[in-house]
């Protein structure tokens, strides 16, 4: 097996170095857009009601949770060592999501607009496909 010399003077072996680059990749670009979609929710709730049909009094909890969960994911991502635990919990958190996102899009739970519909089904798209980068990063681990 080969060895490589890393920057700061250590090795490692060609088998295990950088292994976690597309989990770390996936835990960070899930941290930035979920904290900016909180933000929005917070910031913009009654803008994006109008627009979405989804009233503030569920936008605003839905932002606080977004804006924490990004923090832990974030967290997650800028360790030292990606904790396995950690990123299939965040993977599974992800897929309960996209599950809940469709389920409440295809009620009418929430009776949003059509641009409200639009964007559940896109959102649930976008963090379905972090799901499925943190999966494929947890197998690189």
């Amino acid at each position: 097996m080969t060895t490589t010399t890393r920057f700061d003077g250590t090795t490692a072996s060609a088998r295990t170095a950088g292994t976690d680059g597309l989990a770390r990749l996936a835990l960070k670009l899930d941290a930035a857009v979920t904290g900016l979609n909180g933000l929005a929710y917070l910031a913009l709730a009654t803008v994006l009601d109008s627009w979405f049909g989804i009233a503030t009094s569920v936008q605003y909890p839905v932002g606080a949770f977004l804006l924490l969960f990004a923090l832990g994911v974030l967290a997650a991502g800028t360790r030292r060592r990606i904790s396995r635990p950690a990123l299939t919990a965040i993977a599974v958190a992800n897929l309960l999501w996209v599950v809940l996102s469709l389920t409440v899009t295809v009620s009418g739970a929430l009776s949003p607009t059509g641009l409200g519909t639009v964007w559940l089904v896109l959102q649930a798209l976008t963090v379905g496909g972090f799901a499925g980068l943190q999966l494929l990063g947890l197998k690189r681990l």
